[in-house]
């Protein structure tokens, strides 16, 4: 020790290290052991104390690189927001380790995971002004301007209901948004369909349908002109129509899923094949745009309307086996409360979805916000996909109930003729179209193992390809960016596990993969036609359509 008199924080560091290195590998004998989760507990505050020698020294702590919301140099600066900072974060691994413990089913766990999960992440000392190192300095360095910006910021959230997570003034639908040219030409009470201009001298004679997800606006799939997938389609030599969902008002709130289906899907598709003059389409649908997509197809293939050539499903459950978190949310008692407020009619709010999808990613879609705005006064930046992701649409009670109960809840669209849609008994199995099904990898939404499930119900030939990235950055990967990569694998598999062992991974977009694919569903190529819609369906408005444009407040 004597060598280390004239050299304290050499000696402090090396106490450090050795106590750290110790304690690192009882903690790593412990989890072979099976320890409790209060010995987890213990160890990790054994852990924070010998880190803290290094926090005296501004040094970082090395389980603190991971976790975003300390990843700033303030809270290592100053030993008391360290200290507080990784008691924190043993005390939540504490909390959530406990729940693995407790004498419950599976189900049971899982709720109470989230639940935990959701208090922890609210509890953080990030997500308050005196506990936050970083705002405080700010509020000092600006003589307190940051704090009055932020709750100028506050204010106007409360306004809107919501909390604000894209410079909302950067962006306009129809102007640098959902601004690929076209028209509408087909409208009635639920839907507005509109057809694009070609880009192309020549195009497929068959033409491409989008069903986007009716929770949110179509405009996912046509944001900006680089990122567009509408854009991309129609460049690509398709003629492209978007089905764009109406914002239900109470007056609509006694629309049914049957209604989407018949007067939405089925409408579109056959209004796309009269302007093109056509037997059959190709279809695409996004999320619940997919299932209902695979409803109509075999609704309308059980009356011997075989009308549909293709199917693209995106993101897409067909069974609801397993539905990650978002399933631990529905249960009977829940199901049957929706069914008895609004069942028979009703608004579902799209605000409450929506706050509901951010609540499985609290700490992306949540907090971070809350902390830069209200506590540093900084507006979000304009991002895009978050502006989409604020723009909520409401869906009718009686719609929403008929789903929740039959997808989540008892997983009956899987079974066959266990659902009556459009006045048929669906069967999946019965589908003979050819079906690419595209999963992302990160999906918190719709588990990627779900969605390979896909292969299994439907008896037709299916190409299974796994993005990269999440629920909407996955799908939404544009060529020109060259982010990500993607899985391929065309021989068959009996589990996702052999799937993905067996794939190859491709780098860049899966989109010229999709493309290459849907050619050959569109072999034959006609003249473009100039003009959009015919005789019997005349242009009625220039896309995006005034639907897109109705906010939720």
């Amino acid at each position: 020790m004597s060598e280390y008199v004239y050299a304290p924080q050499e000696y402090l560091a090396k106490v450090s290290t050795q106590g750290q290195q110790f304690m690192q590998h009882e903690s790593q004998q412990a989890q072979k052991d099976g320890a409790a989760p209060y010995q987890h507990y213990l160890l990790n505050a054994c852990q924070f104390w010998f880190g803290w020698f290094n926090a005296l020294m501004e040094t970082a702590h090395p389980d603190a690189e991971n976790d975003k919301r300390f990843a700033g140099s303030a809270w290592r600066r100053d030993p008391r927001f360290n200290s507080l900072q990784h008691s924190y974060r043993s005390y939540s691994r504490f909390i959530l380790r406990a729940v693995e413990s407790a004498p419950v089913s599976d189900t049971a766990k899982g709720q109470m995971r989230f639940a935990l999960r959701q208090v922890v992440d609210a509890l953080s000392p990030a997500n308050f002004l005196a506990t936050n190192p970083e705002a405080l300095q700010l509020a000092l360095e600006t003589r307190g301007e940051s704090l009055s910006k932020g709750i100028e910021l506050f204010f106007q959230d409360a306004a809107k209901g919501r909390i604000t997570m894209s410079d909302e003034n950067a962006f306009e639908v129809g102007k640098n948004i959902a601004a690929s040219e076209g028209a509408v030409v087909f409208e009635n009470e639920l839907i507005q369909l509109i057809q694009y201009l070609p880009l192309t001298k020549k195009v497929a004679q068959r033409p491409l349908l989008m069903i986007p997800p009716c929770i949110n606006k179509f405009y996912i799939l046509d944001l900006q002109p680089e990122n567009s997938l509408v854009r991309y389609a129609v460049e690509q030599g398709h003629t492209v129509f978007m089905l764009s969902w109406r914002n239900i008002t109470p007056e609509l709130g006694h629309l049914s899923w049957d209604d989407y289906l018949q007067k939405g899907v089925m409408q579109a598709i056959e209004v796309a094949r009269d302007i093109c003059g056509v037997e059959q389409i190709n279809a695409l649908g996004f999320c619940i745009g997919g299932a209902m997509l695979s409803s109509a197809v075999a609704a309308m293939q059980a009356r011997g309307r075989d009308i549909v050539a293709s199917m693209t499903l995106l993101t897409t459950m067909l069974d609801y086996s397993d539905t990650g978190e978002i399933g631990l949310l529905v249960n009977e008692r829940s199901v049957r409360a929706r069914e008895k407020a609004i069942g028979n009619g009703g608004v579902m709010q799209g605000k409450e979805l929506a706050l509901t999808f951010s609540s499985l990613r609290a700490n992306d879609l949540i907090w971070p916000y809350v902390v830069n705005g209200y506590l540093k006064g900084q507006p979000p930046e304009a991002f895009d996909l978050l502006y989409w992701n604020a723009d909520a649409t409401n869906l009718p009670g009686p719609m929403f109930a008929w789903y929740m109960r039959n997808t989540y809840l008892e997983n009956n669209l899987r079974k066959p003729g266990k659902t009556v849609q459009c006045g048929e008994p669906v069967d999946l199995r019965k589908i003979t179209v050819p079906a690419y099904l595209y999963a992302s990898r990160d999906d918190h939404l719709v588990p990627w193992k779900t969605s390979f499930e896909s292969t299994r119900i439907l008896d037709c030939p299916t190409t299974f390809v796994l993005g990269a990235s999440g629920h909407i950055a996955g799908v939404i990967n544009a060529p020109a960016k060259g982010k990500r990569n993607y899985w391929v694998n065309d021989a068959r598999a009996a589990t996702p596990e052999e799937w993905l062992a067996r794939s190859h991974s491709e780098s860049g977009s899966w989109w010229p993969h999709w493309v290459k694919w849907l050619k050959k569903m569109a072999p034959v190529q006609v003249p473009a036609r100039a003009e959009l819609g015919n005789r019997i369906y005349q242009t009625i408005e220039p896309a995006p359509g005034r639907y897109v444009k109705e906010r939720t407040q």
